[in-house]
């Protein structure tokens, strides 16, 4: 039985359960959604509460009949209200309106596996009453709340191959965790993409998947991929954009502000989890017989960081740079009028400062680099 860990995105959460508004948790399937919402039915909201599983087709039934008499009956006394997988739901959107227009007090927590399902289904109607917040698997910042410096640091490699998805803490054995992380992908990862995106073949997904894994921290040229895939520019696009939207991987585009050449046209792509990324390319080999821990260790901080701005309430935009005489920098946050500037290194590099080009066109931005040997301040 897996051991609960107490997610930091219920410090941002908690606060905006407000009368008449609807939170929003999203985030890939076995991130631990339902899991929050158990633990916060039972820890953290001391009142009545009525909990729906949209996937269930009760659910459905009950909410079909859509009129204020029928949502009143449904709440009765309760003004808490939970529903899973809210995406499932039919027309999910405009039910919610209704119940939080027409409900005096009425608090609603949903969930959903998709951004671009529920999004589309929730946007419009709840505009200007809803708050969106993502889960994403278990962060850094969450494992240091039970582990100690030494046992963190013993976990790095795993948590660099494996990832960190949930359920992988009841599992001891490596074997047992690359089996978990196969089914995750081929039972929830391409049939949620399959019948989101009505695509009938999974192959042209996995194969851009296994080309966007070997190209971490490189630009990625959509006309190069449609080429290898036997696909148009656009449907590469297209998939790219799915894939986002069902927390597989994100983008980090271009930054430029001064200089003619700079890179903006291309962008680097990085899975939100390691573990995803290195079953994709089935390559569960430990450190010694790797040749690509430069590219984990980018994944791997790249997302962690990712995962700290979010559930620090951190607003940045997030960037790569480069030009075309080859000078770059990993990452780039720009926010609050301040831009940050980070080299991100597995080995043990000194002395590494920014690119002159960098530094001329950018001065008044600060610069760091993040190696194993520091990385847990920037991150926890």
């Amino acid at each position: 039985m897996s051991i609960f860990i107490e997610r930091s995105i219920k410090t941002r959460l908690i606060p905006k359960l407000l009368p008449n508004k609807v939170v929003l948790l999203m985030g890939a399937r076995r991130v631990g959604k339902t899991a929050l919402i158990n633990h916060l039915l039972e820890h953290d909201i001391n009142e009545p509460y009525l909990l729906l599983n949209g996937e269930d087709m009760a659910t459905h039934s009950v909410l079909a009949n859509r009129t204020v008499e029928n949502y009143q009956r449904l709440m009765g006394d309760k003004r808490f209200l939970v529903i899973d997988e809210a995406q499932k739901v039919p027309d999910i959107g405009l039910v919610l309106k209704l119940i939080v227009d027409n409900i005096e007090g009425i608090r609603v927590l949903a969930t959903g596996s998709s951004a671009l399902d529920l999004s589309n289904k929730m946007g419009e109607p709840l505009t200007g009453r809803k708050f969106t917040f993502n889960l994403y698997p278990l962060a850094q910042m969450e494992f240091s709340k039970t582990e100690n410096l030494v046992e963190t640091r013993s976990r790095l490699e795993e948590r660099m191959i494996f990832g960190c998805y949930p359920e992988l803490q009841q599992y001891s054995g490596n074997y047992d965790k690359a089996e978990y992380l196969r089914e995750l992908v081929n039972a929830y990862l391409f049939k949620d993409i399959l019948e989101l995106g009505g695509i009938r073949n999974s192959d042209k997904i996995a194969g851009l998947l296994r080309l966007i894994a070997f190209q971490i921290g490189k630009e990625v040229s959509l006309e190069e991929l449609g080429r290898q895939l036997g696909l148009s520019r656009n449907t590469v696009e297209k998939y790219l954009d799915l894939l986002s939207k069902v927390f597989v991987v994100f983008r980090l585009p271009g930054f430029s502000r001064n200089l003619r050449n700079e890179i903006t046209k291309t962008s680097r792509w990085y899975f939100y989890d390691n573990g995803i990324r290195n079953t994709l390319i089935n390559n569960m080999n430990s450190f010694p017989i790797r040749n690509d821990l430069g590219e984990l260790w980018e994944n791997y901080i790249v997302s962690e960081r990712l995962k700290y701005q979010h559930y620090k309430g951190i607003s940045v935009n997030n960037y790569f740079w480069r030009t075309y005489q080859q000078h770059e920098i990993d990452l780039v946050e720009e926010g609050g009028g301040n831009l940050a500037a980070y080299e991100l290194k597995w080995g043990q590099v000194k002395n590494v400062k920014p690119p002159a080009a960098w530094s001329r066109a950018y001065p008044e931005s600060s610069f760091r680099l993040i190696n194993p040997e520091n990385y847990l301040e920037w991150i926890t």
